[in-house]
This record gives structure tokens, sequence and C-alpha cells, in this order.
């Protein structure tokens, strides 16, 4: 029995050591951890239960039979963030650089089925060469394979995918697919065709970083959700982050207990809004202070940022946070913004989060490079995520709600359950200027002025809205808080379901 022992300890060994000391160095040298290393920080202490342990590649062709490492370049199991159950794969660059083959595919569809079957998020974490070239179309079938576990789990499982080095050709196509991504600055990268290929197809001559790095992907993109400096800080991120998340989409949101007041007023709130309607804001202030403690996990914080989307708890529970952002092109709705806010609504829905909605919004940017670009198709996709999300949606406008834009916000015409407004609300079919300037065209300079303080009067207050129940009610902006908590207490038994069918088709 005891040599049964030593030879399972020895083999265990073996297979922990990946592809040897020697390239593990290398790998600390990048300022990487290991596969292993960096299961050990995202997991709860001693919660990791490795499966697949032993698994070798089944290759024979350029001498690979004589280079078989156990493992195959992939960690895979399940265990607990916080004490939560997830499933893990962690690619190891030391063995055949991260590459998957058909044996490593198999690994990590094993665990995305594990993870379907009892309702637990996936967390992949990438750091691969991409396919195996001497498996072949092996290799590319594993990556069909995943990519077909990608799918069948949208919207039924969270996925997160961490790129914590290489991760190119087919294989940035499950990234794609899943949830959010996060990247670690200087040291990860995304991209269909490297340099090379674009210096010999295109003659454009580019660096990995500038081609694909974390902050091409967070800023220019969006493809990308957050850049964090190093290993740790993305791994410690996640670890926060899965906490905002139910389990799958037939789990609740979790509830944290919070000592923040429900009914917390804030008196500053009240001053939040300028005198001047063509004065900046930051958003960010009222979100933070309507949100247990302040936090709130933004994300793609610096891409599309006339928009701010995140996850934040009001009484424990989490919530989705969409609002425009008037620091930042004033808060218009852009092709961006839309594609962005539009994806993290459907997300919501998907899983059951409620929806806040802080709305302050001229309208739609226009020109010639947004209408060439698809501006009508792309706002249409928040439009649509709106309008089919049956959960709860709380909309609070602070101050502009001008033209389509206002019905694109989650009005109270795409079936938003508590529409509020503050007195500073403005809601109208476009700025007072420009409205008069079209119903008064040709009037003197003069009459324009006096007409244009007419229109003011009248549409420059939620107070129209109101007297046709558009708003349910004008609130106080120190009691956006107490009046959102509320609202989330009524709404959480809502039912509400779509017309039938086998699935919408959204304008992609």
């Amino acid at each position: 029995m005891q040599t049964i022992l030593d030879e399972l300890e020895k083999r265990r060994a073996a297979a922990r050591l990946g592809g040897g000391q020697k390239r593990i160095d290398a790998q600390h040298a990048k300022g990487k951890l290991t596969a292993r290393e960096r299961l050990e920080v995202l997991l709860d202490e001693g919660s990791f239960e490795e499966l697949d342990l032993y698994v070798e590649h089944n290759c024979v062709d350029f001498g690979m039979q004589d280079q078989v490492i156990p493992g195959d370049g992939v960690v895979t199991g399940s265990g607990t963030v916080n004490g939560r159950l997830v499933f893990v794969f962690s690619q190891d660059f030391t063995v055949f650089g991260g590459s998957l083959s058909e044996r490593h595919a198999q690994k990590i569809c094993k665990i995305m089925d594990m993870a379907l079957k009892v309702g637990a998020p996936v967390i992949g974490l990438n750091d691969s060469g991409g396919a195996r070239i001497q498996e072949g179309v092996a290799s590319l079938g594993g990556y069909a394979e995943v990519f077909q576990r990608n799918v069948l789990a949208s919207g039924v499982v969270p996925q997160l995918s961490l790129i914590m080095g290489p991760c190119a050709g087919g294989a940035v196509y499950s990234p794609a697919m899943t949830d959010f991504i996060f990247m670690v600055k200087d040291s990860s990268y995304m991209f269909v065709t490297g340099p090379d290929v674009v210096k010999t197809v295109t003659n454009e001559v580019v660096t990995q970083e500038e081609l694909g790095g974390a902050i091409t992907h967070t800023t220019k993109s969006g493809v990308a959700d957050v850049a964090f400096e190093n290993d740790i800080d993305a791994l410690l991120a996640a670890r926060d982050f899965i906490d905002f998340l139910p389990l799958s989409n037939r789990e609740d949101v979790p509830e944290r207990p919070t000592t923040d007041p429900w009914d917390r007023a804030d008196e500053s709130l009240d001053l939040l809004i300028p005198a001047s309607a063509n004065q900046p804001y930051d958003m960010h202030e009222l979100i933070r202070k309507v949100l247990d403690e302040g936090d709130f996990f933004e994300l793609q914080p610096a891409h599309a940022g006339n928009i701010i989307i995140g996850f934040g708890r009001i009484e424990g529970r989490t919530v989705g946070i969409v609002a425009n952002q008037p620091m930042v092109l004033a808060g218009v709705l852009d092709i961006n913004s839309a594609k962005k806010a539009g994806r993290f609504v459907r997300f919501c829905d998907a899983f059951d989060i409620p929806i806040v909605t802080f709305v302050d919004v001229p309208g739609f940017l226009p020109g010639v490079a947004q209408e060439h670009n698809g501006i009508i198709k792309h706002g249409a996709k928040l439009l649509f995520a709106y309008a089919e999300a049956t959960v709860p949606k709380i909309t609070v406008i602070t101050r502009k709600a001008y033209g389509g834009a206002y019905d694109v916000m989650a009005s109270k015409h795409l079936r938003g359950d508590l529409n509020y407004a503050w007195p500073t609300a403005e809601i109208a079919v476009m700025g007072a200027k420009g409205a008069v300037e079209i119903i008064f065209r040709g009037k003197t300079p003069e009459e324009i002025a006096e007409r244009t303080r007419e229109y003011e009067a009248r549409f420059a207050n939620p107070f129209v809205a109101a007297s046709k129940g558009f708003i349910d009610e004008v609130i106080m902006p120190h009691s956006t808080r107490r009046r959102i908590a509320l609202g989330l207490r009524k709404l959480r038994n809502k039912q509400l379901e779509n017309p039938w069918k086998k699935h919408d088709n959204i304008p992609l």
C-alpha cells in the first residue's frame, strides 16, 4: 500500500510542477503568477478541488509522444469564493505555452458542463499561446467544443474571463462570449491576428500592446471591462466582483449584511445639480451616495464614459446601475454608450438583477460619423434591452431627459416600474432654444428670447410629464436612497413575462 501511496504522491508532485522549475522562474520573471498560484489567490484557502490532474495529451505526431506532461497545460476544478461555489480553469503557460489540445479542451468542457448542471459561475484564467499546432484540426475542434458551452451557459450561469497572458487567434472568441473580461496591463493581450500578420497583410506596423493590450481593449474597442496593474489586483478584484452576482439564473441575488440605514438621507444631493443647465456634474457622486457604504464596482470605466454601468448594493442586495454621465459629452447617447449599456442591461435581466437608472441625457449624439456607423441600429440595442427586460426597473431623472433618449432610458413607456424625477428634471422633445428656433422660425432675436423663456417655464420642470402619469412622483434628491430602497422592496416579487418566443432578434 505504501508503494502505491508513494507513486500517487510522485505523480501529483510531477503534475503540480507543470513545465518545470525553469519555466516557472521564467513566468515569475515576467511579473506573472503560475496557473496554480493564481487559483490560490482567487479561491478561498484550502477550497480548491482539482479534477483531471493526470490527463495527458494523445498526440503522436512531430515527436509529441515523447513530450508528455500531466495536466496538459490547464488546471481545472472547483472551489469557493467567500464561501460560494465556482468552477475554474487556469491555463498553464509553463506547459507547451498553455496551448490548447484536444484533451486540454475536454478538461475545460468537463468543468463547464458541471457548472451548468449544478448552477455555479465559471471563471476562466486565460494564458495561452493558442491552438497546439502539432494536433492540427483536433485542437480547433477543441476550441469549438468550448465555444458551444460558452453559448449554452450564456444567461444560465455567470461567466468571467481573466486574460492574464496571451490570448490570440480563435482563442479570443471564448472570452468574447463570456459575460465579463478582466485584463492585466503590460502582460495580457487579445487579438484575432497578431502584429506580424497585420504587417504582412495591411503593411501596418503595430506592437502587441497597441494592437490588443489591456489599455487598448478597455478604452478603444470596449472588448474588455477593466484593466488591472498586475495578476494579484485582477484576482482580488474578481473575488469582489463575483460576490455581486447570483450563482445562476435559478438563484436569487446574493445578500450581504449592511449597517448603512436604508432610509439614510443625504442633504448634499439637494445641491448636486448646478444652477446652469450647461454646467456638468459628476454622476458618480449620486451613485455612491445612494448605494450601501458607497461601494460601486464600475465596469468599462475607461470606455464610452458618457454612460456609467456597474454593480452596487441597496439593503445588502445587488442592483445594476446605469447612469448618464454629464461630465463626458454632456451625457449624450452614442454608438459606444448604447452598446455598452445595452449588453449590461441584458445581463442584469438574464440573472434577475434589478436595474436602477439615473437619467441626465440631452439626446443622441449628432454627426455624419455616428449616422454612417449605424447609430440607428446601435442606439436601438439599448432601447431593445430595456424594453424586453422584465426585472424590477427604477428610474430617476435628475436633469435633462430630451427626445428619443428620454424614451430609451428606462422610461415608463418601456415598462419602467417606478419612474421618479427630481424637481430639477426637464422632460421635453428637445432643449428650449432649439425647440423655439424651429417653432418660431423667422422671428426676431427678441421674440425668440421671449418664447424661449415661455418654453422653459412650461417644460423645464417634471410636472407636465407627471400630470400625464409618465412620472410617478417628483422626489427630493436627498430622499433618493430611501425611495429606491422602498421601491426595490415592493418589486421583490414582481412577475412579468414576455410573449413566448424561441428567442428575440435584437438589432446586432
